[in-house]
C-alpha cells in the first residue's frame, strides 16, 4: 500500500511559453553530429525574435553547426516547485558580422570561456517544444531495501 501524493501531470508548453522561458536563461546545450556521432557543447545564447544566437570560436562546434545537418539546443530551468525543459531543433546558420548584429545580440552575448569567439551562429528553428513539471521530493524515490549479507560459502 502506497501513500504517495497524487502526481501532477506534465504540462506541454506552447511555442510562446517556450520562448519566454528561453529568454530568462543564458546557457544551454547544443547538440550536433560529428562524424556520425552526437556531440553536445554548452553554449551561452540569446533569443533573438524567434531564433537563438550563440558565439563560438573556430573548431568542431563551428564546423558541425555550419554544416548541412540539423542541430538542437536544449535549456532547462526551475523555480521552487516547478522545473522546465525546452528543446529547439533546426538549422544553424553562421552569420556575417554586421553593425546591427553587434549592436543587438552581440552586445550582450558573453561566452564564459576566454578566447576568440568571433563567430555568431543563429539557430533557425523548425520546431520548438517544452515541458514543465512539478519537482518531486527526493523522499518519493527513496526506498529502503533490506540488504542481507551474502552467505558464506566457505570457498
Amino acid at each position: 500500500m502506497h501513500n504517495d501524493p497524487p502526481q501532477t501531470p506534465t504540462e506541454v508548453l506552447d511555442a510562446a511559453a517556450c520562448w519566454d522561458l528561453l529568454r530568462g536563461v543564458s546557457v544551454g546545450h547544443l547538440a550536433v553530429l560529428v562524424d556520425g556521432y552526437p556531440e553536445v557543447f554548452p553554449v551561452n545564447f540569446k533569443v533573438d525574435h524567434e531564433s537563438v544566437i550563440f558565439r563560438t570560436g573556430e573548431g568542431t562546434k563551428l564546423r558541425a553547426a555550419g554544416g548541412p545537418l540539423a542541430v538542437a539546443l536544449e535549456a532547462d530551468g526551475h523555480g521552487d516547485a516547478k522545473a522546465w525543459s525546452v528543446l529547439v531543433k533546426g538549422k544553424a546558420v553562421v552569420l556575417e558580422p554586421s553593425e546591427e548584429l553587434l549592436r543587438g545580440a552581440g552586445l550582450t552575448l558573453f561566452p564564459w570561456q576566454a578566447g576568440e569567439k568571433d563567430h555568431f551562429v543563429r539557430i533557425v528553428p523548425t520546431s520548438v517544444s517544452g515541458r514543465r513539471f512539478t519537482i518531486t521530493s527526493p523522499l518519493t524515490w527513496w526506498s529502503h531495501v533490506a540488504r542481507t549479507a551474502p552467505a558464506d560459502t566457505g570457498q
